[in-house]
């Protein structure tokens, strides 16, 4: 019989708060609810409960904890910052990764806890606290399974950080401050409603347990001292039928010690032997009145143990000789007045993996027959590259191998650790390189798993990124020797698009520095070595772009000179060039009908790993290192120290160079040819490395500064008959006696009418220089002065980044973006007829908050060329019929790439009309 009830609501944004939510309110599976939409929220409304026993009517609004808006906009004006994209990778660190039971992934990334939503594909959130990297991340579970409102997570700063959602957001409740070094490993329960108890490893060789209440005080209750030994892994439990806390420390000692609160204190229960080398993780599961504890070690294999209660004459009576069973070790626990005995005994020994096993978890409880129950479901990852999920057989009960995913092949290390959703339908591992590895469970054919899609980015710092001249992807490089393509894609039947790296163009031996567009799908490099690099996009992935983007794909291999394309790239094994892999190259040769014929060596063994693919969506990590590169078809000679800074003009025809330096002689400037990769003149003027370049959106100009604390101004040539190519002269400069800046000029960037450029500094000093002129002959209005326009805009901090918005303000002010070293980006407009006397002419109109900021410097900023968001954009080119008042609402924002030491890059979406 069902119940009609009123109207139950449900503000969701995916289906597994869905179904968390009708677990915990026990609606039963074949409740019916009816979807609508209120702009980004499902809204479900409750109609019928199918089940035997009544269910009160009520109204909920469930408010998402993870969601970075926290009211709606009927109720709050608009924001002027939204973020849209964070593209970040997990630390190569175990235990880094922790799934929640409301379907939210948190990781850390440099020194930030990302919260990401595997269901939306983006990260929801990031928490900012810690001052060092985030080495463990774990989520506090709730007995009744219900969505966490708790994370714990340790750093590289020796704190423990305990996270709280409130109001729809997750804020910094407790710090736990005591360990003299790193934070490697972290658990907590709750011991009741109001108290939680946190075990945290260190590198001190030293366990504590803390105790935080709903005062916001931690307590550190127990610290113990393990002498030479360390400890790599904790895990925290409730003792059946009890409220006794019981910890499982794992260290380099090959053994697994267990510690029970008894009468107040925290004592040594017992040691577990059996592993023959560094145990790296443990992790209890409650089964039912028992519990189980799994521990993965060095030795490849996997030990599962299970603890039970004994009454008093169990644990007394002599053992029967004449029945085979399992050793137990017993012992005892006094709670006041009560003493109760525990045996733990050995439950199996999982071998399957082939090298070290990192991780292990269990998959969490799921709702079935009217309660929570444990699946006997172990997941494990190994540095064998792959993830095991064990299970015992039915009837026999000996655990077997159930699922096998993993990578093969590939220049790649294995995985740190691993995690199991709700519902057990994906798994997650994370590996040494940062990178996610998500498989999801075929609801078509069963036992068969396939890779999904999932967040990826940098794991070292950025240091530079560049938009495609049309606005529609990013480029990015970094510290971590790879250069990244991020673009915006639509998962079919889905409303809103979410970014994700497609390609990975270049996987270099060098840390890259640098990087200019010189065309839709050419760019230049620079890394830590003397030598640029140009790369041309093959065939492979223009087309694939096409796919994933929307975009025709007749219009970009047209605009690419689909004839001389190759197919794809391959690196050559000790190589650092990518070579050019061609149609037909792919042939195989080969006899049919005979043996395998080869005329050399090199056929025999033959050095491409490219594979073309046809993709319909952002590619898996394995795919991204082996199919997704670029041919390298150019290398450029003529710095003698490693490339710094590079910089391309608008008609993409010339493209400037710069090495680090401590003498003027390596300090020039070198002008390179993008018709012939010829070098075309050298520019000296400082004496000092130049940090950064940028030429002048009508290209006549070139901008540089440099650590010499000044900054030179050259202008292009009219073409001669004698040199048709293009030359620059120096226009204007400061030195040492005009100069404004105190210390190093970190950056620079143009108006969008050429008419004023800016300079940042490690001074806090951000200035606008101008007006710059130059009349029809190219020849400049004497005397070539150009003096500060503006105010001195006194950030705080070291500016590292600054960048004009290519698009001015309602009243025809400049919007400027200013990074600085803390990681925050402030946005600032600026009036030239303002009287610049006491800065009337800055006025700060916007600025990242907390959780939008980076956690360390930022590294570049770059504006959208035009105007408008690129997911948006996509997504209406199927939609012709959406009016001129929703255009012009587009129009009104502008997105903003930033690039930071903290491994991540952003975008942010930003709201013209809101400033």
């Amino acid at each position: 019989m069902g119940f009609l009830l009123q109207t139950d609501m449900l503000n969701v944004h995916k289906k597994t708060d869905l179904k968390i939510y009708k677990q915990t309110k026990k609606y039963g599976r074949s409740s019916i609810w009816k979807k609508s939409y209120d702009g980004d929220y499902a809204v479900y409304r409750l109609l019928v409960v199918r089940c035997g026993t009544f269910v009160s009517a009520e109204r909920f609004s469930y408010n998402h904890i993870y969601s970075n808006t926290t009211t709606t906009a009927s109720t709050m004006a608009a924001p002027v910052i939204e973020t849209c994209h964070v593209a970040c990778s997990a630390n190569r660190t175990p235990n880094v990764v922790s799934w929640s039971r409301g379907g939210t992934l948190a990781f850390g990334t440099c020194n930030s806890v990302a919260l990401y939503d595997p269901q939306e594909r983006r990260v929801v959130d990031l928490l900012n606290g810690h001052k060092g990297r985030v080495n463990t991340v774990k989520w506090v579970h709730r007995e009744d399974c219900a969505v966490e409102h708790h994370l714990v997570s340790g750093a590289s700063d020796n704190q423990i950080i305990v996270w709280e959602a409130q109001n729809g957001k997750f804020t910094q409740t407790v710090q736990c401050k005591g360990h003299t070094g790193p934070v490697c490993a972290v658990d907590a329960v709750y011991v009741d409603d109001t108290k939680i108890l946190v075990a945290s490893a260190a590198s001190d060789s030293t366990v504590k347990l803390w105790l935080c209440s709903d005062t916001k005080e931690a307590d550190c209750s127990h610290t113990l001292s393990f002498g030479s030994c360390f400890m790599m892994d904790v895990s925290l439990a409730l003792l059946p039928g009890s409220r006794v806390p019981i910890l499982a420390c794992s260290g380099d000692d090959s053994r697994v010690h267990l510690y029970v609160q008894s009468s107040g204190q925290l004592q040594k229960a017992m040691s577990l032997q059996g592993h023959e080398d560094w145990v790296r993780g443990v992790t209890w599961a409650s089964l039912g009145g028992e519990l189980l504890l799994a521990s993965c070690s060095q030795d490849c294999l996997i030990r599962v143990w299970r603890l039970c209660a004994k009454s008093g004459t169990d644990a007394h009576v002599e053992d029967d000789h004449t029945i085979i069973k399992m050793k137990e070790d017993i012992f005892e626990v006094k709670d006041g007045d009560v003493s109760s005995v525990f045996a733990v005994s050995l439950e199996t020994v999982l071998a399957g993996h082939e090298n070290w096993v990192y991780g292990v978890h269990w998959q969490p409880p799921v709702f079935k027959g009217g309660e929570m129950q444990q699946p006997l479901s172990l997941l494990s990852a190994s540095m064998d590259k792959t993830m095991i999920l064990w299970a015992p057989e039915e009837g026999s009960g000996v655990w077997v191998e159930q699922v096998r995913v993993g990578e093969v092949g590939g220049n790649t290390l294995g995985f740190y650790g691993c995690q199991m959703s709700p519902d057990g339908a994906m798994i997650v591992a994370h590996a040494f390189h940062g990178a996610l590895h998500l498989w999801c469970k075929d609801q078509d054919e069963e036992g068969e798993w396939r890779p999904g899609v999932v967040i990826s980015g940098h794991f070292s710092a950025v240091q530079d990124l560049s938009w495609d001249p049309e606005g529609e992807f990013i480029l990015s490089v970094g510290s971590d020797q790879t250069t990244r393509l991020f673009t915006p894609w639509r998962k079919e039947g889905s409303k809103q698009a979410t970014w994700h790296e497609i390609s990975r163009p270049q996987i270099h031996g060098y840390d890259m520095q640098c990087l200019a567009m010189v065309g839709r799908f050419q760019f230049v490099s620079g890394a830590d070595e003397k030598v640029l690099r140009v790369f041309q996009a093959p065939r492979n992935f223009v087309e694939n772009f096409a796919n994933i983007s929307g975009d025709s794909r007749e219009k970009l291999l047209a605009s690419s000179d689909a004839a001389n394309l190759p197919e794809g790239a391959s690196t050559p094994a000790l190589g650092l060039s990518n070579k050019a892999v061609f149609q037909g190259d792919l042939v195989q040769k080969t006899n049919k009908g005979e043996e395998e014929q080869f005329s050399s060596v090199s056929d025999q063994y033959q050095e491409s790993y490219f594979h073309p693919l046809i993709m319909t969506e952002p590619p898996p990590e394995d795919h991204l290192l082996q199919n997704t590169l670029w041919p390298e078809v150019q290398k450029l000679y003529g710095h003698g120290f490693e490339i710094f800074c590079l910089a391309s003009d608008v008609t993409r025809s010339v493209v400037a160079s710069a090495c680090k330096a401590s003498k003027a002689e390596h300090a020039a400037i070198l002008l390179w040819s993008t018709a012939s990769w010829r070098q075309l003149q050298s520019l000296p003027c400082h004496t000092l490395t130049v940090t950064q370049m940028a030429f002048s959106p009508d290209a006549r100009l070139l901008l540089a500064v440099s650590r010499d604390r000044t900054w030179s101004l050259w202008r292009r040539d009219l073409p001669t008959p004698e040199s048709p190519e293009p030359q620059f002269s120096l226009h204007t400069h400061t030195g040492k006696d005009t100069a404004v800046h105190t210390r190093i000029i970190w950056s620079c960037d143009w108006s969008s009418d050429c008419k004023y450029f800016v300079t940042s500094s490690r001074d806090k000093k951000v200035i606008v220089w101008g007006p710059c002129r130059l009349d029809d002959s190219g020849d400049s209005a004497p005397p070539p002065e150009i003096k500060p326009s503006s105010s001195i805009l006194d950030v705080g901090d070291s500016a590292t980044a600054v960048a004009f918005c290519p698009v001015l303000c309602s009243d025809n002010s400049y919007l400027l973006a200013v990074g600085l070293e803390s990681g925050r980006i402030l946005l600032y407009r600026w009036s030239p007829g303002q009287d610049p006397a006491g800065g009337q002419d800055w006025s700060r109109c916007g600025e990242t908050d907390l959780s939008q900021s980076h956690s360390l410097a930022v590294k570049r900023l770059r504006w959208r060329p035009r105007a408008g968001r690129a997911c948006r954009e996509n997504i209406k080119k199927d939609k012709q019929t959406e009016g001129e008042r929703e255009t012009e609402e587009e129009s009104s924002w502008v997105q903003l790439a930033s690039a930071s030491a903290d491994h991540s890059v952003k975008i942010f979406n930003i709201n013209r009309q809101a400033l």
